[in-house]
């Protein structure tokens, strides 16, 4: 008898425990539940809910709640647990580097593009990285992955794919001809080194495409990397600067040579090669050709009188260089924050956006501009347009109440987005469609 209640005792015990870890556990997962609502709650209004590029979509049915993919993002709140379930909450500030993607022990998470109202051009690449014109391919931000770890590793991976089906009895100049020499473009120039490919980078511009186009000491996000000819680095908070010297000094040690001020303006296929000619009328022929050239190449114009003035920039190099200026910087994105903060230590800011809010930038640079806005440092006007730049001043127009103003003014930088470069692609042939929430990166 005593062992019955001994047994009943212990039995008890145990099942008071098991009950007590339950409903703690439960309690704790209502409290975390809510805590996520209310950050959903807080992204909607701020408009960082919907996604912009490339983002994760969780299979609520496979997903088991493990929380991999929370830990394995380097961003903060782009996913949480909500009911028991992975769901995205800052979905705009998604970077794309697929950390949640491949840590995800189900295979619950899948990366796509665009959403079910917003559609973003894509052109057609298949999963070796080939168009659907044969032999030509593409890597890096074009395709869809913009991070500079994910370029690199596409540029890697292209020639990769396409030394596979390259036709030695061609007669070309070049077994690969290299268009744009970015993140992707870098990589993949060395990766056509050492796998003993006669290969030539083209670039329009300077060596790292939009990275050289950051201010001087804007710091770039990265996440290690494999770098070809070079291997594995860390770096987390690198400096344009310490990237491009990075990259100067692998390709030197390689002796590659990036052939820059090069914008590469038809491809043609002809006598089973590819003709590339550029602006400075010049003709390459290769057997294959990898474009890399990023969507932000070319900067969305205002279509504005005095657009065309010296005093305007679409991008911001030396911030430090420029002293006791009345500056209008136009834009509602990460890269008109960034540039209004570097100028308005030293310079009279003006901020132009046409919207009412900033609902899609980087959290530090939403804390930033708001601690801005509140020490005066930056005069941010909501819901306005550029009207005409003139010599010594600006016309500025408020959109809701339609006033007028004029500021003076002797800098414009104006960052309205980068357009496609749809029409080069499709006189190539490549095709490009709108992708509305469909798959980039899934398991098979």
């Amino acid at each position: 008898m005593e062992v019955l209640i001994e047994n009943i005792i212990i039995y008890s015990f145990i099942a008071i425990l098991f009950v007590s870890i339950v409903y703690f556990y439960v309690r704790k997962e209502k409290r975390n539940s809510k805590a996520v609502e209310e950050k959903i709650k807080i992204a909607k209004e701020e408009g960082l809910h919907e996604p912009v590029s490339l983002h994760p979509v969780v299979d609520v049915n496979s997903c088991i709640q493990t929380g991999a993919c929370i830990a394995a993002c380097p961003e903060h709140d782009i996913l949480g647990i909500l009911n028991g379930k992975a769901t995205t909450i800052n979905a705009s500030h998604c970077v794309g580097h697929g950390a949640c993607f491949h840590a995800c022990p189900t295979q619950a998470i899948t990366l796509c593009i665009g959403t079910e109202k917003r559609g973003v051009d894509i052109p057609h690449v298949d999963q070796l990285f080939e168009t659907n014109v044969p032999g030509i391919y593409i890597a890096g931000e074009m395709g869809g992955m913009g991070l500079i770890r994910n370029a690199v590793e596409q540029g890697k991976q292209a020639v990769e794919n396409l030394v596979r089906k390259l036709d030695k009895n061609v007669v070309a100049d070049y077994d690969l001809i290299i268009i744009g020499a970015g993140p992707a473009g870098i990589s993949a120039s060395l990766a056509a080194k050492k796998l003993n490919l006669l290969a030539i980078t083209l670039e329009q511009d300077s060596l790292g495409g939009t990275v050289y186009t950051f201010p001087r000491k804007k710091i770039v996000m990265t996440s290690p990397m494999d770098i070809p000819l070079y291997g594995k680095i860390k770096l987390r908070e690198t400096s344009k600067t310490e990237l491009l010297n990075l990259w100067n000094d692998v390709l030197g040690k390689n002796g590659i040579v990036i052939r820059e001020q090069s914008k590469v303006e038809n491809i043609i296929f002809q006598d089973k090669r590819f003709v590339v000619e550029t602006a400075n009328n010049e003709k390459f022929t290769a057997r294959k050709v990898l474009l890399s050239i990023g969507r932000r190449g070319t900067p969305r114009k205002l279509n504005i009188p005095g657009e065309m003035s010296e005093k305007v920039a679409y991008r911001l190099l030396e911030p430090e260089l420029i002293e006791n200026k009345k500056i209008v910087v136009v834009g509602g994105g990460d890269s008109a924050i960034e540039t209004a903060l570097l100028l308005a230590g030293q310079n009279q800011v003006t901020l132009s956006y046409r919207g009412d809010s900033f609902g899609r930038i980087k959290v530090g640079n939403s804390q930033k501009i708001k601690s801005a806005i509140s020490r005066q440092q930056i005069d941010v006007r909501f819901n306005t347009n550029l009207k005409s730049i003139e010599e010594e001043k600006v016309i500025i127009a408020d959109t809701l109440s339609g006033e007028v103003t004029d500021l003076e003014n002797d800098l414009v930088y104006i960052f309205a987005g980068g357009e496609l470069p749809t029409q080069f692609l499709e006189k190539v042939g490549i095709k490009i469609t709108k992708k509305f929430g469909e798959a980039i990166l899934k398991h098979n």
